[in-house]
């Protein structure tokens, strides 16, 4: 009879439901991560065996999974080396094992981390804030909840002694399973305490055992976590000093407060740990910017503030590039860094402060200009892209007209692509390249898109006009025409993106310029009928 096909215990096969709830929980976190700014790495499923070895205590080699060295490890082996003394069949397996075996399977993601690190330090930036989201393997005893792989989920700040960093782990966890509606208790540690710990029972050496002896407190019970500590070496005195630590009862001040006094010397032991002591300030410290840090932040993770720009806090405002807004356009809410806004803001806070909320934040569209050498760029509303991003429809009009009317002196040429509501022309956002002109241009749009007006409105404007300012069709008109003939069908738009993509054969490309003007460079498989001779060469 054919053996039934199985899997090693301690494993798992996922199906397509299984894999598609794991994904999401997955790329949730990887969205807050990515959110505070904190970057994948991945490491290799092996270590050297090196680097893993001696990190997780005696208790953690053995769950160590060894890979044995390809080809015929054991050859050239003489056993009687790794015999007992005593034995005929006794063999020394660990000794042996790091003869054949160089490599073994990831145990954790922190010690690669370490490794990476050290050996990528010339690459890397740091602070540096990293993520990673892989599986680790264990050699433990399969059990109900328990497995020989599973994924681990890390995130780190290295380089940096702020405990801001650890605040914002803090925000990192309770942002995750406020997106999955879980309750949790985050419980915070801290490695100097755990050193005091061992420390003032006198055996600052054991610290590793005693922390691994302490981690089962909550499956084992009190009394086999202090039974394995004197197994590792602690005598009864040393038990008895760590016993009231373990028994601490309260909020997490007064758990503080009493182990601030059996680090002062206290304790039976009478020793005082300076180490433990300073872990005590941070734990301190760190508690006190998580009650700082209530202030309820946004889904693009500003503050946010209601439109008097007031925060959760009744009492505390905020402005400028740390608060977030609901679009005027789009009704989400972004980040706006702009100097113009964020005064407007302060003039607003200061009324209501002193007023009352009197006064309405309207919200900002983003309008900005800057200077390139001899250039002028400028931008307001949205672009096409973040439409896209947003899942907004949306068409575009891109003309090139010239600063002001061609037959006066210096008419310079300028760019403007417009993006509009193909429902009803609403104009949703401008960008001009330019050397003259840009600023008014760029300012008569912005008006145009706040008041929430359309690409109509665009062609009413009144301007001043002559010839050294402008054209009697001004370019803001102009790029209004041109929507127009868009949404009413009297023009169809051929974009560049459809040119690049096109199949061959699917457009004929007529280049309508002068031959000397064709000769000076054209597009790839374009005909060359200038304007002039169109009418006589239809038949072409």
């Amino acid at each position: 009879m054919a053996q039934k096909p199985s899997i090693p215990k301690g494993t798992r096969d996922f199906g397509p439901a299984e894999m598609a709830g794991r994904n999401y929980i997955f790329d949730t976190i990887r969205s807050v991560f990515k959110t505070y700014g904190y970057a994948p790495i991945e490491t290799p499923s092996m270590e050297n065996l090196s680097t893993l070895l001696g990190k997780y205590g005696e208790e953690g080699d053995k769950l160590l999974f060894r890979i044995l060295n390809s080809g015929d490890a054991f050859s050239g082996i003489s056993y009687d080396d790794y015999r007992i003394d005593g034995t005929q069949d006794g063999y020394n397996s660990k000794a042996l094992s790091l003869k054949v075996c160089e490599k073994g399977l990831r145990y954790d993601l922190t010690v690669p981390f370490a490794r990476f690190v050290v050996q990528h330090q010339n690459e890397i930036s740091f602070p540096f804030k990293r993520f990673q989201i892989q599986p680790v393997w264990r050699a433990d005893r399969p059990q109900k909840g328990r497995y020989r792989e599973f994924y681990q989920c890390d995130v780190d700040v290295i380089g940096s002694k702020s405990l801001l960093n650890e605040l914002e782990l803090v925000q990192i966890v309770d942002r995750v399973f406020t997106l999955f509606d879980v309750n949790v208790c985050i419980k915070i540690n801290n490695r100097k305490v755990l050193t005091g710990m061992a420390e003032i029972c006198g055996f600052p050496d054991k610290v590793v055992d005693i922390t691994v002896a302490i981690d089962k407190i909550d499956k084992i019970g009190l009394e086999a976590v202090e039974a394995e500590m004197k197994e590792k070496g602690l005598n009864e005195e040393a038990v008895a000093v760590i016993r009231p630590i373990l028994t601490i009862s309260g909020s997490s001040a007064e758990k503080i407060n009493v182990m601030r006094e059996l680090m002062s010397g206290k304790s039976a032991s009478g020793i005082v740990s300076e180490t433990g002591l300073k872990g005590l300030d941070e734990l301190e410290e760190l508690f006190a910017l998580v009650d700082a840090a209530g202030i309820e932040l946004g889904p693009m993770r500003g503050i946010k503030v209601d439109e008097h720009l007031r925060t959760s806090d009744r009492n505390i405002y905020a402005v400028g590039d740390a608060i977030e807004f609901v679009h005027p356009v789009t009704g989400l809410t972004w980040l706006n860094y702009l100097a113009g806004p964020a005064n407007r803001q302060a003039r607003i806070v200061a009324d209501n402060m002193v007023l009352g909320d009197t006064e309405v934040y309207e919200g900002a569209i983003g309008t900005s200009i800057a200077k390139v050498f001899d250039m002028t760029v400028a931008a307001t509303g949205l672009a096409a892209k973040r439409l896209k991003h947003d899942g907004i429809d949306y068409l575009t009009a891109t003309i090139h007209p010239s600063s002001h009317a061609g037959y006066y002196p210096d008419a310079l040429p300028m760019t403007i692509k417009i993006v509009f509501s193909p429902a009803d022309g609403k104009l949703l956002g401008a960008q001009i390249v330019g050397y003259d002109g840009v600023d008014k241009r760029i300012d008569v749009m912005a008006q145009i898109i706040k008041s929430g007006g359309t690409v109509a409105d665009m062609t009413r404007i009144e301007q001043a006009y002559a010839p050294p300012y402008s054209s009697a069709k001004d370019p803001v008109a102009l790029a209004g025409y041109v929507a127009q003939n868009i949404l009413s069908g009297r023009m169809k738009p051929i974009y560049w993106r459809q040119i690049r993509d096109a199949t061959p054969g699917e457009f004929v490309l007529i280049d309508v310029r002068t031959p000397m003007e064709y000769a000076s460079g054209a597009l790839p498989g374009a005909i060359n009928i200038p304007l002039d001779s169109m009418r006589s060469r239809l038949a072409d």
